[in-house]
């Protein structure tokens, strides 16, 4: 893999908190809005949330500010540029556990070879929306979420150097996560970091499916536009965070189901015992322990769903998936959903918000049933990248999510 050190552009230490924010896709305007304070991100990435009322986030109107702020921003000091390349260290802390990533530059060729490997299919109307941000600032604003097989030399770089330096940046955001924040200005630990790399086979998109595809669609038009064009350009590599595989924690992505399709609870329960072993749970919430188990709440109870033998199948990547054997066995076989991807009968719930939000929506009366899934786990995900297989869509979740804002990297 290639990939370089930069000159970020970053918060002065005493208002990193202020400044960084989280990123442009978990929030919607009106909840960014209300989430902003003066220095915050949002204002770059949601600008939008500076008219009153708050304009559609694709007008030109919105795109003219966010470019407008982005200036100001550097004006006003909030942010500044660094005086060298550097990597940097990111480091996430979750309910007691931490991962630490490297914050390089990614090269376009090496997304656009597959040598970047992605899970997930993106939609052209969000990248090309990507596209218009990264263009007009000229900048990754915004960073993608890597991984990378485990390097034993890399951690034990990252590791001696985190206890040995002071971070730039250590806080702990609104919701809980800390952030921690070191750079590595080190020319020889620079140089090796680099080296390592190039001996890696493959990176693999954890999140940002469509900020990758962006941000290196950017770089590809960069290109043409550039009669001289070397190959060395800052405009060939964008922002990326990068962890190794073995820290990463994905977490569930669970479904709920507006109706059963015609069928009354006991009529639906009946249908699922073809192919699940069916147990009533009672009214306790019932988080799945193992793969091909669910959890499913429905008419007042939860119930545990254990596929069963023959139903599956473990020697295909996607097979064995637990969304595949759920969207087989009952969102085809029994409720004909159709395409997950615009069926309006279904809704996805990330497991951050916890199972009792799934009871919460069935007890409503919003939704008939809910369904919690047992986590994929990163081998799943590389296995399906490896294979050049796609994945089903909201199959993972990965939390915490980076702050964006910490660092930003120009295409110049």
């Amino acid at each position: 893999m290639k990939i370089k050190p930069f000159a970020g552009i970053r918060p002065p230490r005493e208002i990193a908190d202020q400044v960084a924010s989280r990123p442009y896709d978990v929030l919607n305007s009106v909840e960014a809005k209300s989430e902003a304070g003066e220095k915050s991100l949002l204002h770059i990435i949601k600008p939008e949330i500076d008219f009153d009322p708050i304009i559609d986030e694709h007008s030109q109107p919105a795109y003219d500010k966010a470019v407008e702020n982005f200036k100001k921003w550097q004006e006003r000091g909030w942010l500044v540029p660094d005086d060298k390349e550097m990597y940097y260290i990111y480091a996430q802390t979750m309910n007691g556990r931490t991962q630490y990533g490297l914050v390089a530059a990614a090269n376009v060729d090496d997304y656009m070879t597959g040598k970047i490997k992605k899970h997930e299919l993106t939609r052209k109307d969000k990248e090309d929306d990507r596209m218009i941000h990264v263009r007009i600032q000229n900048a990754n604003i915004e960073p993608v979420f890597f991984a990378y097989p485990d390097v034993d030399e890399m951690n034990k770089i990252i590791s001696e150097y985190v206890a040995s330096h002071t971070p730039e940046y250590d806080f702990v955001a609104p919701d809980g996560f800390g952030h921690t924040f070191w750079k590595i200005d080190d020319d020889k630990i620079i140089n090796r970091i680099t080296e390592i790399f190039r001996d890696i086979p493959a990176l693999y998109v954890a999140d940002g499916h469509h900020r990758t595809a962006a941000a290196a669609r950017v770089g590809a038009e960069k290109r043409t536009q550039n009669p001289n064009h070397t190959g060395n350009e800052e405009y060939n590599y964008f922002l990326a965070v990068i962890f190794p595989a073995s820290q990463l924690h994905v977490i569930d992505y669970n479904r709920v189901v507006r109706d059963l399709n015609g069928l009354t609870p006991n009529e639906f329960l009946e249908k699922l015992r073809e192919s699940f072993d069916v147990v009533d749970m009672g009214t306790e919430i019932y988080k799945p322990n193992k793969l091909h188990n669910f959890g499913m709440y429905l008419n007042g109870h939860w119930y545990s769903l254990t596929a069963l033998p023959g139903t599956y199948n473990d020697n295909d990547p996607i097979g064995v998936l637990d969304v595949t054997v759920l969207s087989n066995l009952v969102f085809d076989k029994i409720l004909n959903l159709g395409d997950l991807r615009t069926s309006q009968r279904i809704d996805f719930v990330g497991g951050i918000r916890g199972l009792g939000e799934l009871q919460k929506r069935v007890d409503s009366g919003e939704m008939m049933a809910a369904f919690a899934m047992y986590p994929v786990t990163m081998q799943q995900i590389i296995d399906i990248a490896d294979t050049g297989n796609i994945m089903p869509p909201k199959t993972t979740w990965f939390e915490p999510k980076l702050r964006s804002g910490l660092v930003i990297h120009k295409l110049s």
